[in-house]
């Protein structure tokens, strides 16, 4: 699956711990990177300062759903599950 143009919910919904420029700390879960643009662009697609967690994130149906919404629900969902535990209790 590719990205869809435009949706930016992997820069949205989960936390990213590792350091991002001008985020030395990451970014939490549910708030936009500041790399994000208004038209939900990565600024830094393509650069070398790109996080490798960002440049390794792979479109995928599970978990981008069929609509930029449903992207945002089912990260937030993994990123909860994920820190929770839950994923765990789940399998």
């Amino acid at each position: 699956m590719n990205c869809r143009a435009g949706c930016g919910a992997c820069c949205i919904a989960p936390s990213i711990s590792s350091p991002i420029p001008g985020l030395p700390n990451g970014k939490p879960a549910g708030e936009r990177c500041l790399h994000l643009s208004v038209d939900n662009l990565c600024a830094l697609f393509g650069s070398p300062e790109r996080p490798p967690v960002c440049s390794a994130f792979a479109a995928d149906a599970d978990v981008c759903g069929d609509s930029r919404d449903e992207a945002i629900r089912l990260l937030g969902w993994l990123e909860q599950a994920t820190v929770t535990g839950v994923g765990a209790a789940i399998q």
